[in-house]
């Protein structure tokens, strides 16, 4: 697609802010207005139209597609969407570690540990752990715990938590950006362990390090989005 326009601008609309090009409201897919709840994820959206130069797609608009997505599907049913995340509560990933080799183990340790750790005293819970790929079963109430968490939240925070969690495989480590306990770069480097493990183990291999750093950018993305929500 060309730039079409010539200036992103932000305004409040009804205690909500929007954004606009050369003076006209920008629209999610749905052609609803897109306002969000702050300022500040204003002013990054409406950069994200600022820096565009001649053409563009839309991976280079992060911020704007994560806000059309809890306008257009968040939003219309808040509750279904809320219960699909909280499906990862029951095979989150810090749950499921290698057998071998024993620096994989290790490393997984390190950094999943902290994960589990953290879950257990933020929400009260307990979490069963296995060797291997083999389901193993949540306590009830741990499934139940976490689902009331994401129930809570509102469209916004809940489109901004999905890609954390659907490309990252880990609900804890995404509800720990939310609430601060974790640095997205903390929760990267988590999540990604066996990815990075991998590339270190074989060496060199562009496609699997172009792929990864796809998925990075987009789990970033996401964690400034909420970040965005709290200024």
């Amino acid at each position: 697609m060309k730039r079409f326009w010539k200036a992103a601008d932000v305004v409040e609309t009804d205690g909500c802010w929007g954004v606009e090009l050369d003076g006209k409201p920008l629209r999610t897919p749905a052609r609803e207005p897109l306002t969000v709840p702050t300022k500040a994820l204003a002013d990054a959206i409406a950069g994200e139209w600022n820096r565009v130069e001649e053409k563009f797609d839309s991976r280079g608009l992060p911020l704007t597609g994560l806000a059309n997505a809890a306008i257009d599907r968040v939003a219309p049913d808040k509750q279904a969407f809320a219960d699909d995340l909280a499906r990862y509560a029951e095979a989150d990933l810090a749950c499921y570690r290698a057998e071998g080799p024993q620096g994989l183990v290790e490393r997984q340790a390190e950094l999943w540990d902290p994960l589990l750790g953290w879950g257990q005293r933020r929400f009260d819970v307990d979490f069963k752990t296995t060797g291997g790929i083999v389901h193993v079963a949540q306590p009830q109430a741990t499934v139940d715990r976490l689902a009331h968490a994401i129930s809570m939240l509102d469209p916004f925070r809940l489109a901004g938590l999905s890609p954390l969690v659907t490309i990252g495989g880990s609900l804890l480590a995404a509800l720990g950006v939310l609430e601060g306990a974790f640095t997205p770069e903390q929760a990267w480097e988590a999540v990604s362990a066996d990815d990075l493990w991998q590339l270190e183990k074989w060496g060199s291999d562009a496609e699997a390090e172009a792929a990864l750093a796809n998925r990075r950018w987009d789990y970033l993305a996401a964690a400034k989005f909420l970040e965005l929500l709290e200024s």
